[in-house]
C-alpha cells in the first residue's frame, strides 16, 4: 500500500535546542522505516530552517521530490514547553511555509497514480491556499486516513465536517474526543456512544482515541477493542500520537486484527516516549516493529 502525507513540516523549538518535526512528517517518516515506503507533500521555507530539514532528511529514505521551497514565508515553528510530565505544550507561529503548499502537476500525479492512503490533519489546513490543495485530493477513490491533532485554535466546525466526511478511518486524543461531541453530537461525554455516532453520521470505519498512559480504544465493526500500557519512563511525549498513528494507518491497511494494532501500536509510542523529539536518531527501534508486523 502507498501511503502519502500532506501538511507541515516544521521544528519544535525546545528551550534549549530544535527538533525537526510535525505530524504528516512524523508519521510518514516513521511509514518509510517501516515499510520502505511513503510520501510527503509539504514546503519549507529557503531558510536556515528549509535547509536543516532537507539535511536531516537526508537519510531517512523520504523523497524529497514533492517539498516545495517558498522564497517568501519562513520553515514552520511551534514553541515547544514540557511539563513535570514530560506532556509538552506548543505555541505555533503562523504563516509559515506549509501554509502555502500549491497544487502542482507533481502532487497531483502522485495522488492519482501512485496513492493508496492519503493521511491529512487540520494544522495545514488552518489557511486558504493549503486547505485548499489538501481538500482537492479529496473523493479521489483513494483511502482517507484523518489524524485531527487540534492544535490552539486552528481548526474551525467547516474544516473539521469536511475532513471527517473525507475520512475512512481517523485518530484522535480523549481530549479531542470532546471537541468532536461539542460539535457533531452533543450527548452527555461517553466515548464509545459518541464514536458510534460519529461513524454513523460520517460513514468512517473506524475510530482510535487515545489516552496517553491510559492506553487506547479502537472503535471497528461494531466493536470496541481495549489497550492499556504498562508503566513507561517518559522523557518527552512529543510525536507519541504520531508513532501510534503510523502503526495504526501501516495494520489496518495491511489486514492486522485489531487488537495486535492496538498493542503494537501503543508499544510503539511508548518508546518514541523516551527521547527526546519526536524522531528516532538511530534505526533500530523500527527492527522489532518491522519483524512483527510482518514487514521484513
Amino acid at each position: 500500500m502507498n501511503i502519502t502525507s500532506i501538511g507541515e513540516i516544521l521544528f519544535d523549538i525546545y528551550p534549549n535546542h530544535k527538533r525537526l518535526g510535525g505530524a504528516p512528517l512524523n508519521f510518514i517518516y516513521h511509514i518509510k522505516k517501516l515499510t520502505d515506503n511513503g510520501n510527503i507533500i509539504s514546503r519549507v521555507g529557503k531558510d536556515v530552517l528549509g535547509n536543516k530539514a532537507i539535511n536531516d532528511l537526508k537519510h531517512s529514505g523520504l523523497s524529497f521530490d514533492f517539498i516545495q521551497h517558498d522564497n517568501l514565508h519562513p520553515t514552520g515553528m511551534a514553541l515547544v514547553t514540557l511539563d513535570s510530565a514530560g506532556n509538552p505544550n506548543f505555541k505555533i507561529e503562523p504563516d509559515c511555509a506549509y501554509d502555502f503548499i500549491e497544487l502542482n502537476d507533481e502532487n497531483n500525479n502522485l495522488i492519482s497514480a501512485d496513492t493508496d492512503c492519503l493521511y491529512f490533519g487540520t494544522l495545514a489546513q488552518r489557511s486558504d491556499i493549503s486547505r485548499k490543495t489538501i481538500q482537492s485530493f479529496f473523493n479521489r477513490g483513494i483511502k482517507y486516513f484523518a489524524d485531527l491533532n487540534f492544535r490552539e485554535n486552528f481548526y474551525d466546525e467547516e474544516i473539521l465536517k469536511t475532513s471527517l466526511e473525507a475520512a475512512d478511518f481517523i485518530k484522535v486524543n480523549y481530549e479531542e474526543m470532546h471537541i468532536l461531541n461539542d460539535f457533531f453530537v452533543q450527548i452527555d461525554y461517553s466515548t464509545e456512544r459518541i464514536a458510534y455516532e460519529l461513524m454513523e453520521k460520517f460513514n468512517i470505519k473506524m475510530i482510535a482515541v487515545t489516552r496517553g498512559k491510559e492506553g487506547s480504544s479502537i472503535f471497528e465493526n461494531g466493536k470496541r477493542y481495549n489497550h492499556s500500557i504498562d508503566e513507561v519512563k517518559v522523557v518527552d511525549t512529543t510525536g507519541a500520537g504520531d508513532a501510534f498513528a503510523a502503526i495504526l494507518c501501516a495494520g489496518y491497511l495491511h489486514g492486522l486484527e485489531i487488537p495486535y494494532i492496538n498493542k503494537l501500536a501503543n508499544d510503539f509510542a511508548a518508546e518514541i516516549c523516551q527521547f527526546e523529539g519526536a524522531l528516532p536518531k538511530y534505526d533500530r527501534i523500527y527492527e522489532s516493529f518491522r519483524e512483527q508486523m510482518g514487514f521484513f
